[in-house]
């Protein structure tokens, strides 16, 4: 039984680690390329899931909701960057926290007038409704299998491009050395609007992904988002690899620390112990982890100019 356990919740973890590496992966080029904080990044993926959800409900099909919300929500990121983003990146990072986290509470005000309150209905396809034999006396939901599949897909898609493709070269440059990355030539302008706008899309398909599993709730993007932010500071802020790996130390101990944790204080202390204490000492587990990569390596595991 213990084994099972382990097994389920450490697929659980690499299931959520992979869609915080698609929302971090965009917050860490934005914050390497732009050297810009950027705190409405949680609030794509709300409108995301939003326009994932809207647009399912209204066709029927998942996979339409899905097609149209990431590229709906990319368009909007880049009408964002073009419009309101690319005033700030002159200003000092206190302005640009300002300013963000002001589009943040417009975004939960605007989602509300336009939806509502109430939390909105996003079902997986019926394809992938029920559980998966994976082992003798272990099943595992399918939909969790596939999230996990996209994810895989998504960091192999999203590495090719940094690594194999000029624009891959120019981000790269930029989040490295932008200085030098301007003398070459490189339309910085033209690449931050590509790089928001593809971080937009990411935002959107992580909110599609986790739409049946979460609530597709106004304001569902503050607490992914200050995850997104511990797994950039672990990996190691412009960097792709680091992210990726960032997202799934931080997917496995966030997911199992919270089964876990509270099952070994009730073996070892008892039920009322795992009660008040586990889910404690579990929630803060993502933090420790943060303050011993931080104390060893202060620029993150992969920073983007090692």
């Amino acid at each position: 039984m213990t084994a099972i356990l382990v097994l389920e919740q450490s697929l659980n973890g690499l299931q959520f680690g992979l869609m915080l590496f698609l929302l971090a992966a965009g917050l860490t080029l934005v914050f390497g390329i732009m050297d810009m904080i950027n705190l409405a990044h949680g609030s794509l993926y709300m409108i995301g899931a939003y326009l994932i959800a809207s647009i399912a409900l209204a066709s029927g099909s998942f996979w339409l909701g899905l097609a149209l919300g990431i590229v709906a929500t990319a368009a909007i990121g880049a009408l964002l960057e073009l419009s309101v983003l690319r005033r700030l990146y002159q200003r000092d990072h206190l302005s640009q926290v300002l300013g963000t986290f002001a589009i943040l509470l417009m975004s939960n005000e605007a989602v509300r007038m336009l939806w509502g309150s109430q939390p909105i209905e996003l079902n997986p396809p019926a394809a992938l409704a029920g559980p998966v034999a994976l082992l003798a006396g272990f099943s595992y939901p399918a939909y969790r299998l596939f999230i996990i599949a996209v994810g895989l897909a998504a960091a192999g898609l999203l590495y090719l491009l940094v690594s194999r493709t000029r624009l891959g070269m120019q981000v790269r440059a930029g989040a490295s050395n932008r200085e030098m990355a301007l003398a070459m030539g490189v339309d910085v302008r033209r690449l931050f609007t590509l790089v928001f706008a593809m971080g937009a899309g990411l935002c959107a398909l992580a909110g599609g992904m986790l739409g049946p599993l979460l609530a597709v709730q106004v304001g569902m993007g503050e607490r992914i988002l200050i995850l997104a932010f511990v797994v950039i500071v672990i990996g190691g802020i412009g960097s792709i690899r680091g992210a990726l790996l960032g997202a799934l130390l931080v997917g496995v101990v966030d997911t199992a620390g919270r089964t876990l944790i509270p099952f070994v204080f009730e073996r070892i202390a008892g039920p009322e112990l795992a009660t008040n204490v586990g889910p404690a000492v579990a929630a803060i587990l993502i933090y420790v982890l943060m303050a011993a990569v931080l104390f060893f390596k202060p620029q993150g595991l992969f920073p983007a100019h090692g």
